[in-house]
């Protein structure tokens, strides 16, 4: 009997995603200096989360291959302050043993991609640490440039670190 490879297919996040985000998500808490969250969040949190995004109407997207999730992206509003409801902030997590399979660039160009058809202007990237080059040539990849560095604002596993500002536009320039 032959096996046969899973697909993977990118779609909507659900709640029921939630347990498997929470996983994926903690490595990076518990382990990097890529987010600044100290304590990894439940899932029960991350749906909150999920739902706030939903309502803002900003999508979340997972690569799932069969009922597994490999990664995610999720973007939502930049500021809560009413001139800045056309700017989304922006989230990508893969899975650790599905790194290098070209999913974290095809989950930024559908989260691109979507965005833009929901009517987003821009999106911004906050890229945290000093040891997130992959983020780095990833987002530059996918259209986004530098638009400063904010230096030593955050202090996680005893050290300050750096975070560095990206910007795209979605409104036609490539």
């Amino acid at each position: 009997m032959s096996h046969r490879a899973e697909t993977i297919v990118l779609r909507a996040a659900r709640l029921s995603d939630m347990e498997q985000i929470a996983r994926i998500y903690a490595h990076y808490v518990s382990h990097t200096t890529v987010t600044f969250e100290t304590e990894p969040p439940s899932a029960d949190e991350l749906a909150r989360r999920y739902r706030e995004i939903r309502a803002a109407g900003a999508p979340y997207l997972v690569a799932a291959e069969g009922e597994t999730i490999l990664g995610y992206a999720c973007a939502a509003p930049f500021k809560t302050r009413a001139a800045y409801r056309h700017t989304l902030e922006h989230s990508i997590y893969l899975d650790r043993g599905a790194a290098g399979r070209g999913l974290g660039r095809m989950l930024l160009e559908k989260l691109i991609e979507t965005c833009t058809l929901l009517g987003f202007a821009e999106m911004l990237a906050t890229v945290a640490g000093d040891d997130n080059h992959a983020s780095l040539a990833l987002h530059a990849r996918c259209g986004f440039v530098s638009v400063g560095v904010l230096k030593r604002v955050g202090f996680k596993h005893d050290r300050w670190l750096d975070v560095t500002l990206l910007q795209r536009s979605l409104r036609g320039e490539s």
